[in-house]
């Protein structure tokens, strides 16, 4: 069963290729989404896929790349979305 998922990452997750690890990862999961940076110093996306391959995708997140320090990754359940083909990287 499919579902959706919003998320936060807090720590050392920008300027670390964070979000483009978060894409490949996405892409080994088959999760389809979006995420960017915020001002704040954070990443959030979301993310939709099947349930056990959004878990794994979450357990890669929170891990994040070699760079990066992820002290929390909170998580929130959205809609699934009907149409969306890939991972993307936002601005």
């Amino acid at each position: 069963m499919s579902q959706r998922v919003y998320f936060v990452a807090h720590g050392r997750v920008q300027g670390v290729s964070y979000r483009y690890f978060a894409q490949k990862k996405a892409a080994e999961h088959s999760v389809t989404g979006w995420c960017r940076n915020t001002e704040n110093g954070k990443v959030e996306g979301e993310a939709q896929g099947h349930e056990d391959s959004i878990k794994s995708f979450l357990k890669e997140l929170d891990k994040g790349p070699r760079h990066a320090h992820v002290v929390r990754l909170d998580q929130e359940h959205r809609d699934v979305q009907e149409g969306e083909a890939h991972f993307e990287v936002r601005r």
